[in-house]
């Protein structure tokens, strides 16, 4: 079965769910631990800009050169000439999804200009995901867009929604054919912040980008089921562990586009518990020290799943970070954290949350919009100082491997973590209903 079909199966099944065609007694309940279901998704991430190396001109090679961030990207972890050996390494984990983004600025170096060894390149990365038995997912926007819409305003100019639209309409008639699935924009709200942060986008100008962002999605939706009838269709949601905050940002853009969104995507990565202030350590790049707690996920796709009903869920991103070293403070490993977070996900199929596919971020180490010192890799690559770019497992691999050839983690696991006392992920209710493990 292709991919594609079975994102379809998964999100029918899901209906039918909703639908109250299946009566309580027919659901399991959190004793037992459902395998992932046949039409369940599960996949590996990557972007343009943080992997391929050979960057055009674009906002963000910009930051990158003026010393705007920590660190220079350089040639990232080289995808641009390592594609081929990368998705046969994400085939080989047993993944059935390969995310990756189209660089505007690789293939569009000016207006009105495409460029043929742009798309060539991109051309063959599509065949060798589709040929490897894996679906695209296609990032249209991975928040870099190219030097001369920069020069021209970038999105303090309303116009430049306009040519996002021209750009993600040209990619999808081009690569309809594999039947991908598509993530117009990559965390819209981050975007925003971090071009006020970065100095791409004037604070007065939040709503102009905000507004140009939820019109073009709009626009690229259609645009996408023109084309391809049965596409899945996201913009992934940033979910920020922050009581208070996180539901006055899913009114931001999900609300706004939720009648274009096949699913909701969303990204979680940290968790946040009463005394416990080390998920701030994510502000400041330390991502290692934050804060883990796996049943995080359970509590984020529960409350999404009672603020957008009727719609499934799809985890476009999830990962642990470690130092360089491979380590964290709280020793936490890869594929614990991988199995513990795998656990959850069958724990709210269990609970007829409509979770429908996973993606784990990202199959190699790369650039983290700054710095390379972060590692979220299933395969490790020290960009700095080692000129031979190669690929080493952690244990996450086997793990990977394991949960993908199994369908999921068995009904004896256990997470090698015990839920917070009370998570403030999704407070109140995450406090007032904590979840346990039997």
């Amino acid at each position: 079965m292709r991919p594609s079909a079975a994102i379809a199966i998964a999100v029918t099944t899901v209906a039918v769910l909703l639908g109250g065609t299946a009566t309580a007694s027919a659901r399991p309940s959190a004793h037992d631990l459902p395998r992932l279901p046949a039409g369940f998704s599960l996949g590996v991430a990557t972007s343009g800009f943080q992997v391929e190396g050979d960057n055009r001109d674009s906002n963000w090679l910009r930051y990158s050169d003026s010393g705007r961030v920590p660190e220079r990207v350089g040639r990232a972890v080289d995808f641009h000439d390592r594609y081929a050996q990368d998705i046969a390494l994400a085939r080989a984990t047993g993944a059935t999804v390969f995310r990756f983004s189209v660089e505007w600025s690789r293939v569009q170096p000016a207006p009105g200009r495409f460029d043929p060894a742009g798309w060539a390149f991109y051309d063959r990365v599509v065949r060798a995901v589709v040929d490897a038995g894996m679906q695209p997912m296609i990032t249209l926007n991975h928040w870099v867009h190219p030097g001369w819409e920069v020069d021209r305003g970038g999105w303090n100019r309303p116009g430049m929604a306009d040519d996002m639209v021209a750009f993600g309409e040209a990619v999808i008639d081009r690569y309809a054919w594999a039947r991908p699935s598509w993530v117009t924009f990559n965390e819209p709200t981050e975007y925003v912040r971090r071009e006020v942060t970065l100095g791409g986008l004037a604070p007065s100008a939040i709503g102009i980008m905000t507004d140009g962002i939820v019109r073009a999605h709009r626009a690229l939706y259609r645009h996408v089921h023109a084309r391809q009838r049965d596409a899945v269709v996201t913009s992934n949601i940033a979910y920020l562990p922050i009581p208070g905050v996180e539901p006055f940002l899913e009114d931001v853009f999900p609300a706004r586009t939720r009648t274009t969104l096949d699913v909701i995507g969303v990204d979680q990565y940290y968790s946040v518990s009463a005394g416990d202030v080390s998920a701030s350590a994510a502000a400041t790049g330390e991502f290692w020290r934050a804060s883990q707690a796996p049943e995080a996920m359970y509590l984020v796709l529960r409350r999404l799943s009672q603020r957008f009903p009727g719609i499934p869920l799809y985890v476009v991103e999830n990962g642990l970070a470690t130092d360089p070293s491979g380590r964290r403070p709280d020793g936490y490993r890869r594929s614990d954290h991988l199995r513990d977070t795998v656990y959850w996900l069958q724990r709210a199929i269990a609970a007829s949350i409509p979770v429908v596919g996973y993606n784990y971020w990202s199959l190699t180490d790369n650039y983290e919009w700054g710095a390379y010192t972060p590692r979220f890799g299933l395969y490790t690559v020290d960009a700095t100082t080692d000129p031979t770019l190669t690929r080493r497992p952690t244990d996450g691999v086997a793990a990977f491997r394991r949960i993908a050839a199994d369908r999921g983690v068995p009904n004896g696991y256990r997470p090698t973590r015990a839920p917070v006392a009370c998570s403030l992920v999704a407070a109140p209710d995450s406090c007032v209903r904590p979840v346990t493990v039997p």
